[in-house]
Order: C-alpha cells, then structure tokens, then sequence
C-alpha cells in the first residue's frame, strides 16, 4: 500500500513517540538503544524503512524485543552533546548516530557505550579506521564525494543551454576549522568549483548560516542568472528540504539533490548514495552488536550503492524535456 510522505512521517512520528512510552516501562532485560540524528524526524523518514528492514534481517523489531529512545537536534547542532549525554544517562545498550555530527557527540559522551554510526562522513575523520575501528564505534558510510562531475553532467543533459550553474552550500564557518564538517564542507565546495572550471562552467556560491536564509541564497542565484543549482549534501539542508525546493519551483531553477526523498517531495533530480540501503546495513551493524559482536572487531562498512532519480512531472512544470538516454539511466523515473 502506498502511503503519501506526509502521511508516513506522521506514522513514524506517532511510532516514535510510543517506542519512547514503551522504553520507560520495559523489564530492564530487553535492550534499550539510543537514537540520536542531527537533524528533523521529517529527514529520517525516508530511511527508516532501511534501518528496519536491517534490524529485521537479524531477528529484531522494535516495539518486540527492543526499544529505541529517539532524539533529534531538528538542525541544532549544538544541542547534540545534551542529547547524547542524556541517552548515556538512561543507560542505553548502543547508541545509533545519524551523521558525522551526532557520531562526534556520541564519541564524546561515551568511551564504553556501542555506537553504530551511519554517515557520508569519512570514517577516518570521525575517529575510526575503516578496516579496523577500534574503540566502542563502527558503523556505515555512504559515498558524498567524488560524485560532483557526474551530477554536472545529468545537469548538462537537462539544461544545455546553462552556462552559470549554483552551489548551495552550508558557511564553513559555522563550525570549528579542522572538524570533519568543517573539512566536509569545504572539500565538496572544492570540488564543485573545480569540475564546473573543467567543464567550462561559471560556478556560483551562495553559503547557508544559521540565520538559514535561504530567500537571500536564491536571491544570489537569480541575480548570476543561474541556469541551474546543485545543493550540497547536509543534514541541515535535509531538515529544510521543503524550504529549499520551494525556492527551486519559485525561482523555475532546474535543480539536483543528494536525496531520493527530496525528488519524491517535488524535487527535479537527485544523484547521489542509497541512503535507505546504508540504513539497512546500519540496523545489520546494530543488530550484530545485540547478538554479541565488539564495535572494535567490526569494520566500518562503505555502502557503495547510488541512484538516480528523475520527477517528470516537475521536468514538465519547468517545460524540460528529459533525454531518452537520460531516463533510460534512472533507478526510478517519478511520473
């Protein structure tokens, strides 16, 4: 049965709520895992289906032999330490992060406490070696860099004619110079600028702070006269996905996202990691720890999959034409 997005956020959030009621009364037997996302529930929506799917595949199911304690900062990084500290507090069995911010906060409030950990984040910059963690976290990556050519690309195919081609990005300096957002972020701006150069591309920059100003953004797009928009990967931008892509239909810009999700909320195109399949493996991870496994004995996994996914009804309402060639290369084509 298919449900709408609004439909099914309201059903895991009526789920979370009562998952948190149930973890308060259970025996102190049945394992109690920590939850904790950098940014909205909305966001994690989409992928809650993969995690299930992967706790399931290991015999557990939430509400029957676990209970998860859910916490989400709703794109307030700094209210993450708080929340952590909290879940250690309860205890919890293991800690799942959502993101390199909500890894980090974990990491610092525990030293003991599991900590499964799905992020596009290099592992090595969070603290762990890919082939042996060590420590008490482990967890998935999913591929975010690499990616900025191919994505120029499907951009080019559906709008030729672009020359000035934007960047949303989140401000580095909303985080400490060094971190792994910090680097994140300027690694993927980087690599925009140099593929549009190669590409013979004009690129332009607007940068998100926390005012989270996104009408100015579009502002800078429009007066470059930016035939097309890139947004960046980010679990603030994932927060705001809805802000964003009614920027893009009110602009008439033709954009691509990073997400799946953000094409099935009204969004033209998106190019980037399965994220609903690195969930999936995340609930493997967690599912492991329950039946036994050591963080410091498993590898941090990389979730290789990618998508591409098409919305033609919003190619239609921008009056694109999708190339044959490029539909026949969609995962998925939304009509």
């Amino acid at each position: 049965m298919l449900i709408a997005r609004r439909d099914f956020i309201a059903l895991l959030g009526a789920a979370i709520a009562s998952a948190s009621r149930v973890a308060a009364g259970q025996p102190r037997q049945l394992p109690i895992i920590g939850f904790l996302h950098a940014a909205t529930v909305e966001s994690y929506a989409t992928n809650a289906a993969g995690f299930a799917q992967g706790l399931e595949e290991l015999g557990f199911a939430e509400a029957r032999n676990l209970a998860i304690e859910y916490r989400f900062a709703n794109g307030r990084r700094d209210q993450l330490a708080d929340l952590a500290a909290d879940l250690v507090r309860r205890p919890v069995a293991a800690i799942v992060a959502g993101g390199a911010s909500a890894a980090r906060a974990a990491m610092a409030a525990t030293a003991a406490i599991p900590i499964v950990t799905v992020s596009g984040s290099d592992p090595t910059r969070l603290g762990a070696a890919p082939n042996r963690p060590g420590g008490n976290m482990t967890g998935v990556t999913y591929t975010t860099a690499g990616l900025m050519t191919r994505r120029l690309g499907f951009l080019r195919q559906l709008v030729p004619a672009a020359t000035t081609i934007g960047y949303l990005a989140e401000d580095e300096r909303a985080h400490a110079p060094g971190s792994p957002l910090w680097l994140a972020i300027r690694d993927r701006s980087s690599e925009f600028r140099a593929a549009a150069a190669a590409m013979g591309l004009l690129p332009v920059v607007a940068e998100i702070g926390g005012d989270r100003d996104y009408e100015a953004a579009f502002a800078t797009f429009a007066e470059h006269h930016a035939g097309a928009l890139i947004v960046s990967s980010s679990p603030l931008f994932a927060g705001d996905a809805d802000d964003i892509v009614t920027q893009t239909l009110r602009h008439e810009i033709p954009t691509l996202f990073e997400r799946r999700a953000d094409v099935m909320g009204a969004g033209l195109i998106s190019y980037g990691a399965d994220q609903m399949e690195a969930w999936r493996h995340g609930g493997n991870y967690l599912g492991r720890i329950l039946k036994g496994e050591r963080p410091a004995d498993m590898p941090v996994m990389q979730s290789d999959k990618l998508e591409l996914v098409i919305n033609q009804a919003i190619a239609k309402s921008l009056d694109i034409a999708v190339p044959a060639s490029l539909l026949a290369m969609a995962d998925e084509v939304i009509q």
